[in-house]
């Protein structure tokens, strides 16, 4: 029996077929709430930035800084970010009702957030074409991909659909090991773009091969990503504890974690 609702079906068949769902978020306020900390974080590390709106601090912050100096701004950001304990609590709000619906609602969350950004014409901020389980994590992970400006085209990511991997795979077969690059010539053609407004989130299956390239856009991506997955599900080598902390734990799973069967003499 099967008693999965028609409307969480429909969602589930999307991400199957698709690879990702792009959704509205519910909780406004917390997506503001979660924004204004990322804002205090990048005012704290550059201080031209009082007078700006939050559009303009964020997609032309390549105004303010140089490419060399991108990756010290990208860390400093993040470790402030983690260091709110709000962070993560408000990350998880955006996404819970589709995560509920995808992945369950006894969940392991990444214990940090982690930062993207992108300048236009940097090469030094490229995700190579790859499968987060190439390089050891688990297939039962989902990752939740967050806006804070508008993506579109090349100022966002790109994804490989379902019904593509399977050519991919003859590929691997046929002709063994490639270099990312050659690997992203052979399947430009069939990789899915993804556009996605500040406001809405995507969820992903990262098992497809994914990546972005060059951002040929006139204004920086800025995006965050967080790793979810069942509590009970299987780990690889990241672990319980190491990478991810359980966030939703229901109280008989508690108690059964507890319960030690009586000793019989």
């Amino acid at each position: 029996m099967n008693f999965i609702s028609d409307a969480e079906k429909k969602l589930s068949k999307d991400f199957e077929k698709n690879g990702y769902i792009v959704k509205n978020i519910q909780d406004l306020n917390s997506l503001e709430k979660l924004r204004k900390i990322f804002l205090g974080a990048i005012k704290k590390n550059i201080r031209k930035t009082s007078k700006q709106s939050p559009d303009e601090i964020l997609n032309f912050i390549h105004n303010k800084i140089k490419k060399n100096e991108l990756n010290n701004l990208r860390l400093k950001v993040i470790n402030e970010i983690n260091k709110n304990k709000e962070t993560r609590k408000l990350y998880y709000k955006l996404a819970k009702p589709y995560l509920d619906i995808l992945v369950g609602n006894e969940l392991a969350m990444q214990i940090r957030v982690n930062l993207s950004i992108q300048l236009p014409g940097d090469s030094s901020s490229l995700l190579p074409v790859h499968s987060d389980v190439w390089s050891g994590d688990s297939p039962f992970e989902i990752v939740v991909w967050l806006p804070l400006v508008d993506c579109y085209k090349t100022k966002s990511m790109y994804i490989l659909p379902p019904a593509k991997v399977q050519k991919l795979d003859k590929i691997f077969l046929k002709k063994g090991r490639q270099s990312s690059e050659k690997i992203f010539k052979l399947i430009k053609k069939q990789v899915t773009w993804l556009n996605i407004k500040y406001g809405q989130v995507l969820l992903f299956n990262q098992t497809l091969p994914h990546g972005n390239r060059i951002n040929r856009e006139k204004e920086t991506r800025w995006s965050l990503n967080c790793r979810f997955k069942g509590v009970f599900t299987p780990y690889r080598d990241k672990r319980l504890g190491e990478f991810f902390e359980p966030i939703t734990l229901r109280k008989i799973s508690q108690l059964a974690i507890k319960y030690n069967l009586p000793k019989i003499k």
